[in-house]
C-alpha cells in the first residue's frame, strides 16, 4: 500500500528506494472504521493524513446543526485540518470516515523533519499545497458564481469515482444544495 505514497510523490519529484524508506519511516499506519472520526472538532490536530484506501469526509457543524461539508477524500489524496495542523492547535472542523478507511499519519514535527532533511521533499510538499490552494480558490469561485447544475456538473467531471462512494445526501451538503435539488439534477431528463 505505501506504494501509493511512493506513486503520488513521483509524479512531482524523483525519489531513490533509500530516500522513500527513509520518508515512509516518518509516518505511521493507521486504519479506522466507518464513521469513526479522525479529527474531532476541539481536539488538537497533530497529523496530516494520506489516504491508503477508503473515503472520508471533513465538515463543520454550524450554530443550528446543519452539517456543511467542506472535502471529500479519497485514496491518494491527503486531509487534515490544516489551519490546526500548521498552527498546532485546535480543530475547527471534523473528518470522519464515510467507509473504512486506511491512513498513513504524517505528524508535523515529522513533516518538518522530513523538509529539513530532504529538500525534494519540501519541494514535493509545496507543490500539493500550491495544488490544494488553487482547488480551493477554484471552489470557491464555484460557490459564489455557479448554479446548483453547474456546481453538480463540475463535481461529477473532476471526481466522478466521488459519485460511486458517496451517499446523495453528503454530495448535497458539498454543493451546498438540497437532497431533493440533487435528485432534480442527478435525473435523466436533466
Amino acid at each position: 500500500m505505501s506504494q501509493i505514497l511512493r506513486q503520488q510523490i513521483e509524479k512531482t519529484i524523483q525519489i531513490n528506494d533509500t530516500e522513500f524508506d527513509y520518508v515512509l519511516s516518518h509516518f505511521t499506519n493507521k486504519k479506522f472504521k466507518k464513521h469513526q472520526f479522525v479529527i474531532q472538532e476541539g481536539q488538537l490536530v497533530e497529523n496530516d493524513f494520506f489516504i491508503l484506501g477508503g473515503c472520508l469526509k471533513s465538515y463543520f457543524t454550524d450554530k443550528n446543526g446543519k452539517e456543511h461539508i467542506l472535502a471529500f477524500g479519497m485514496q491518494d489524496w491527503w486531509i487534515t485540518d490544516y489551519e490546526a495542523y500548521y498552527n498546532q492547535s485546535k480543530a475547527t472542523i471534523n473528518i470522519d470516515c464515510i467507509e473504512d478507511s486506511e491512513l498513513l499519519c504524517l505528524s508535523f514535527e515529522n513533516r518538518e523533519k522530513l523538509c529539513a532533511a530532504l529538500h525534494k521533499i519540501e519541494h514535493f510538499f509545496r507543490k500539493k499545497t500550491n495544488k490544494r490552494n488553487v482547488a480551493l480558490q477554484k471552489r470557491i469561485l464555484s460557490l459564489l458564481s455557479n448554479n446548483a447544475k453547474e456546481k453538480y456538473d463540475q463535481l461529477l467531471q473532476l471526481y466522478p469515482q466521488l459519485f460511486q462512494k458517496v451517499p446523495k445526501q453528503l454530495i448535497a451538503s458539498y454543493l451546498g444544495v438540497t437532497r431533493e435539488t440533487l435528485s432534480r439534477l442527478n435525473s435523466p431528463s436533466k
